[in-house]
């Protein structure tokens, strides 16, 4: 039998509030702009509202990337920043409890987001039958929901049935919450079109959720298991990738980095994203400052605008670079590592003899509209703008600014920025503000003027090389080496931006070759916990992490929501292992 789960677990409180639709959010399409006024537009908006929110870094994308062996957040200096009652160090060693902050605020946004698909969804249907424009919207919203609960079940093995606010909930587990989904899915995929930009569900968006559907279907009917991928299902992902890559709408970027620039809404590579250009009140910049040391200055048009030290890459997952590349630095290998966007000249380099309290002189000068830091993975003594302390202006020469080698001044000591490897939870002595590599992968926005708001990146959540790369595991699973090879050579070449760094070709893949390429691709997005289960690594021991309890693989479902259910027994029950 079906359980079902009290309104309050989908809370009712939201639902109420998002009936009455809440127009202070900004619509997130240029068509959607132009029509504000509209009442089918109106109930479409607020479905996609929370999403910048949720995807911020003490909520989804925190769960996701320090839970792997991406990313690590050790408490920095005396122990007190970033320690944040331990929330980060349990996700990072799955030790997480039912009360772990970042995951039941995670959860609390995925309820606010399913409860205003419903809330559309009802609102929407009265006019479907009569109105173009409502029965599209309705498809729209169908498929957001599904996209939702498809997340949900990745993340806590549950999916919410639910079609009016009236309704109580019905709790899918397994096959059922995948067949729910995927029937979802099927039911609107042929309504949709691909005219809006990638903040707005599209049908390519639909064909590539139902990729990553049958892709991890396996995981999902057996989370605790050894997944089994059918055949039938790694068909279903060749045919709904070939419908993407076929429709010609999409484009791999030449740069790299380019997929994560300010004005990334344009890129052809993006199928699917959390629209954040300049006109929502509601964006930010947090993944673009959450890794970058607090004496990173990215722009010389705010000097409150600084980094503020928390996750470095961990020790194992950059030794998977240096595996693939041996002698040959990854920098210049591999246009994904790293893009140099300022050079410091070379008899600038050597530090030698050279400190913080004699070093007025050891500088290079930039222009500031056009300064720039350098992207990718950020190794070694980092040079960037200096001022005095926090908000005050930075140093400058005849209109230009002076690039420094950055400086660090906590608990009493002076000292230059240097990114070591060497990072972990454990020994104090890797736990320094400046300890372990950064990622600067999402350009600081170029309109946040503390760091944290105002940021215009689009924020990727599907983009083309994900269905190349879904397409060619479906192949290598099926045996077709080959065909999985050349999907993977043709998102490699594909960066020609700066041709002396495209990755070369591939000669050889097996599926440890495969997952070492998708940590290349998507390192420090939203895949890699996904990427550890399927390929079985998610267990594995790592920098800081030793716990192998397979029923770490989904997130404790919180306390609160556990309590809110509590007054009819069964209807939500806690997943193993907590």
């Amino acid at each position: 039998m079906k359980n079902k789960i009290l309104i309050s677990v989908l809370s009712l409180s939201a639902l109420v509030a998002v009936g009455c639709t809440n127009l202070d959010e900004q619509v997130i399409d240029e068509s959607l702009d132009a029509q504000s006024n509209n009442i089918v537009e109106s109930f479409v908006a607020p479905a996609y509202g929370p999403l910048p929110d949720a995807f911020t870094h003490t909520k989804n994308y925190g769960m996701q990337l320090i839970s792997t062996d991406e990313a690590i957040l050790p408490p920095r200096g005396s122990g007190n920043d970033w320690y944040d009652g331990g929330k980060y160090i349990e996700l990072h060693q799955h030790t997480m409890t039912t009360t772990n902050v970042v995951v039941q605020q995670t959860w609390d946004a995925f309820r606010l987001m399913i409860s205003r698909t419903i809330t559309a969804i009802e609102k929407l249907q009265p006019l479907a039958a009569t109105d173009s424009n409502a029965a599209k919207a309705l498809s729209e919203m169908r498929a957001l929901r599904a996209y939702y609960n498809m997340l949900v079940l990745d993340y806590w093995g549950v999916a919410f049935k639910k079609d009016s606010v009236g309704q109580n909930s019905q709790i899918l587990r397994r096959q059922e919450a995948i067949s729910y989904i995927e029937s979802e899915f099927l039911a609107v995929v042929n309504d949709l079109d691909n005219t809006h930009g990638p903040g707005r569900i599209s049908q390519a968006a639909v064909n590539g959720f139902l990729a990553q559907l049958y892709l991890n279907a396996a995981v999902y009917r057996d989370p605790y298991g050894t997944p089994t991928f059918s055949t039938a299902d790694m068909d279903k992902v060749i045919e709904y990738t070939n419908k993407v890559i076929n429709s010609g709408l999409y484009v791999l970027s030449p740069e790299y980095f380019a997929i994560f620039d300010d004005n990334n809404h344009t890129n052809k590579e993006l199928i699917f994203a959390i629209d954040q250009r300049q006109d929502l009140n509601t964006s930010h910049n947090r993944l673009g400052y959450w890794s970058l040391s607090g004496s990173q200055y990215p722009l010389a048009a705010f000097p409150k605008a600084n980094g503020t030290d928390g996750p470095a890459i961990t020790p194992d997952f950059y030794q998977t670079w240096v595996q693939a590349y041996g002698s040959t630095d990854p920098a210049q290998a591999d246009a994904r590592f790293y893009k140099e966007n300022f050079t410091v000249p070379q008899n600038l380099k050597d530090l030698t003899g050279i400190t913080p309290a004699n070093d007025a002189n050891h500088y290079f000068l930039v222009d500031g509209p056009t300064y720039e830091i350098n992207r990718g993975i950020q190794r070694g003594i980092q040079w960037g703008l200096r001022n005095s302390a926090n908000g005050q202006p930075f140093q400058t020469l005849n209109g230009q600014y002076k690039i420094y080698p950055m400086i660090e001044q906590r608990n009493g000591f002076t000292n230059y920025v240097n990114h070591v490897l060497e990072v972990d939870l454990e020994d104090p002595t890797h736990k320094d503000y400046a300890d372990g590599y950064r990622v600067s992968k999402y350009q600081f926005s170029r309109t946040s003027d503390t760091g944290r708001n105002r940021g215009n990146a689009d924020i990727v959540l599907l983009r083309l090389a994900d269905i190349y790369l879904m397409r060619a595991e479906a192949q290598l699973r099926k045996g077709n080496a080959a065909a999985a090879l050349s999907d993977v050579n043709f998102v490699r070449a594909s960066r020609t931006a700066r041709p002396s760094v495209t990755p070369p070709a591939l000669t050889s893949i097996n599926l440890n070759t495969l997952y070492r390429e998708r940590g290349f691709e998507f390192y420090w997005e939203y895949s890699r916990r996904t990427d550890m289960i399927r390929f079985g690594h998610y267990e594995d021991t790592y920098t800081s992490k030793t716990n192998t309890d397979v029923r770490k693989r989904l997130f404790p479902i919180p306390q609160t929501a556990i309590d809110g259910a509590s007054s009819v027994p069964g209807y939500l029950v806690q997943n193993q292992g907590y």
